[in-house]
């Protein structure tokens, strides 16, 4: 895989193309409907038209990166899981039998599976992308979850893994996620990078109880207590209290708007991987588009501390790019009545009368 640098991408990330944006907006108001009456759908074909810098942008190839490590935090108690289920929730990836294989062929998206850093050792698979960063983390809560260089390298293999899917025709890209103990990671970033409480910012997980949470939330207390991690640079939070599978969404985030792709992001992982990669280049959020609201406590401070208003709210919460998948049919219905409508002239209707 060709290294990519992380700095040359941040600065080929530039800021949305405002002149085919109002020409996208122009046209929305000359389509046959009352003007503003697709909401959403209306702001998301504007976006799109900055994104990709066409006045009538038509996405038609869907690719979802789905990122895989373990955490060594997970040895705290902080999961009602153990971390073997990762690997395993890998291999079923790879044989089509998850959640995210289902909507990923309901959606038509092409899943790209990454073990990024998974504990358990993965049989070779034409289908899997195995990056030798390191078989899982440390555990945060002793010290930094990997090296500053491991936080380098996993965000420059997701920048050269996206990079290498845009070069093959993707043009709508998605991130996923999954490893045991990884919403303890996104927890603890979301906290250092907000300013939220570790408590307020940490759910249930996969299903731990009340007490269990509590303790999840001392656990990334004293995480940031020993590491200190500064809140304003997005490598520095990484190294210290992330994920591997977060960095390389992350880098994934920022490759896609370098290469002026839209991103959705999944749920609270990915929310994670934002947060890194808009510290990074604070330019890059306008490419992002929040696929769903996720039912984890720290999500909503994700969301707000970006300024993303998440497409569907289902109750969701399994991550593996689930919500992507699902939101992906509607940014893509949004990008076709923009381009496929008639206005008012093509279809001889009438418009509003003036008061």
């Amino acid at each position: 895989m060709i290294r990519v640098s992380l700095e040359e991408t941040i600065g080929r990330i530039v800021p949305l193309a405002q002149a085919a944006a109002a020409a996208a907006r122009a046209r929305q108001d000359t389509l046959t409907k009352p003007a503003g009456s697709l909401g959403r759908l209306e702001d998301i074909s504007v976006q799109l038209a900055g994104i990709y810098g066409q006045n009538v942008p038509q996405p038609k190839n869907k690719v979802i990166v789905l990122a895989a490590a373990d955490h060594g935090v997970a040895v705290e108690g902080v999961s009602a899981y153990p971390q073997a289920v990762t690997a395993q929730m890998v291999l079923n990836f790879l044989r089509g039998g998850a959640a995210i294989n289902v909507l990923a062929r309901h959606c038509g998206a092409k899943v790209v599976i990454v073990d990024a850093g998974v504990a358990s050792q993965l049989s070779p698979h034409p289908q899997l992308i195995s990056l030798a960063i390191g078989k899982g983390t440390a555990s945060m809560m002793r010290g930094p979850a990997m090296s500053a260089q491991q936080a380098r390298q996993c965000m420059e293999q997701g920048i050269a893994i996206v990079s290498g899917e845009i070069e093959k025709g993707a043009d709508l890209v998605g991130t996923g996620d999954m490893g045991i103990g990884n919403t303890t990671a996104a927890s603890a970033i979301t906290s250092v990078i907000t300013g939220e409480s570790p408590l307020k910012v940490t759910g249930l997980g996969t299903g731990i109880s009340e007490a269990q949470r509590r303790h999840k939330s001392k656990v990334i207390d004293q995480a940031i207590k020993v590491n200190r991690p500064d809140p304003d640079n997005g490598l520095d939070v990484l190294a210290k209290v992330g994920g591997f599978e977060i960095g390389v969404l992350a880098g994934v985030m920022l490759g896609a708007a370098a290469s002026r792709k839209p991103v959705l992001l999944d749920g609270f992982i990915s929310g994670a991987a934002a947060l890194v990669a808009y510290k990074l280049c604070p330019g890059a959020r306008n490419y992002f588009i929040a696929s769903h609201f996720s039912v984890e406590p720290g999500h909503a401070a994700m969301l707000q501390y970006l300024g993303l208003k998440p497409v569907l709210d289902l109750s969701m919460r399994l991550g593996e790019g689930t919500g992507v998948a699902l939101a992906m049919m509607i940014v893509e219905a949004a990008a076709r009545c923009l381009a496929e409508m008639a206005t008012f002239s093509e279809a001889e209707v009438s418009e509003k009368t003036e008061d």
